[in-house]
């Protein structure tokens, strides 16, 4: 498959949104883009901005090459397992295809003594902390509840619960300013997450505490099927307004950019100058996970016009145009995706089933006679599998 194209990866034909006669409409929300800060147009181009332009002045043509292979390998990635829960392998996805420049750039903007506190979808911030992409997939096959330490990556594990990793990421944050140290914390979330009101607690406590936490949305336009305007009047990053902290909108198919806005915004809360709330203005190409079927409530028109957004081919454009890279890297590339992809099938089929009564430990600290009794009561249902093998 070739790495940088999402229109391999297209959903079936989409019957759009529909009004009340029936007909299909798309929503209005890709003819014009709203203001945001861009360092890299869809085009390739490379455009000033003076206020961001120096977070990235220094960028290597080999550094940009490596961002470059960051996003193609976590797409390969996140396609591979994809087409492993469609093949039962996985009991779940959430893919993050469309969003590779928004988890790259902040990403790589990061320091190794940050810590970072991620909800589900975050793979290319993972692959950025040095977490094996294969330990991802152990909590959605089922045979773990994480797969690596969070304080070796300082990368937390991912977060189900909507909205409840900002409230830990402010807490920590809150630490950091007590134990005197200059890092920072950034907490990832998305635009349906903005809603709950753990955000709201967690934009409140870490404004009066001046925290030094970054909350990076990554505003995909979609909570599921909910769009965004029926969930905000106003832009996502005016919402800090409210709370006394800045906020800025970015382009999030923009690596560039992404990588420059979050550098300044950590810069800030290492500075002592508190929270920052960053909106990555992106595109979730695919399903919400792969129990969703987007075909039912979003348009074909909207899709195909954010696929020419596409983040990973505006950096090969720049790339080409500037000639810091030549087709030898990209086939080297291509080779190294599939060995990836190759990687995580096997290691993905390799997993141990988990003990099975791995769940009755560590309810109560010291034991419970209801505990006791389920487990016996589940060994005794296992057993008649063996039974029946027998017979």
């Amino acid at each position: 498959m070739t790495v940088e194209s999402t229109a391999a990866r297209k959903p079936r034909r989409s019957a759009g949104t529909k009004s009340t006669a029936g007909k299909t409409t798309a929503r209005k929300t890709t003819s014009t883009d709203p203001e945001l800060v861009q360092l890299l147009t869809p085009e390739g181009k490379r455009v000033k901005n003076a206020e961001y332009d120096k977070y990235v002045a220094g960028i290597t043509p080999e550094e940009l090459r490596g961002l470059y292979r960051d996003m193609v390998l976590t797409r390969r990635f996140d396609a591979e397992a994809t087409s492993l829960q469609r093949q039962g392998e996985l009991g779940l996805w959430a893919s993050l295809l469309g969003q590779e420049a928004a988890q790259i750039g902040s990403g790589r903007a990061t320091r190794e003594d940050d810590y970072v506190f991620p909800t589900y979808r975050e793979h290319g911030v993972a692959w950025c902390r040095g977490v094996d992409p294969t330990n991802l997939l152990g909590m959605f096959r089922g045979v773990n509840n994480g797969g690596w330490d969070p304080n070796s990556n300082n990368f937390q594990l991912y977060t189900i619960v909507i909205g409840s990793q900002t409230l830990h990421a402010t807490g920590y944050a809150m630490g950091i300013t007590k134990d005197g140290a200059d890092s920072a914390v950034i907490a990832y979330f998305g635009d349906g997450a903005s809603s709950q009101g753990d955000v709201a607690e967690s934009f409140t406590f870490s404004a009066v505490y001046n925290a030094p936490v970054v909350f990076f949305c990554q505003n995909n336009q979609w909570a599921i099927s909910e769009p965004t305007e029926k969930q905000t009047r106003v832009p996502l990053y005016q919402r800090a307004q409210g709370y006394g902290f800045p906020g800025v909108r970015v382009d999030g198919n923009d690596v560039l950019a992404c990588l420059a806005v979050t550098k300044w915004a950590l810069e800030r809360a290492r500075a002592g100058e508190g929270p920052t709330l960053v909106e990555a203005y992106t595109y979730r190409m695919g399903a919400h996970t792969t129990s969703d079927d987007p075909t039912k409530y979003r348009a074909d028109e909207e899709r195909e016009a954010w696929e020419a957004k596409d983040p990973i081919l505006r950096v090969r454009r720049y790339l080409e145009a500037s000639n810091h890279a030549d087709e030898g890297f990209f086939a080297e590339l291509e080779t190294e995706s599939e060995a990836l992809g190759k990687r995580v099938r096997e290691a993905v089929r390799a997993m141990p089933d988990p003990d099975h009564f791995a769940i009755f430990e560590n309810v109560y600290a010291d034991g419970h006679a209801l505990v006791d009794e389920e487990r016996a009561q589940f060994a005794a249902y296992q057993a008649s599998f063996a039974d029946v093998e027998g017979a």
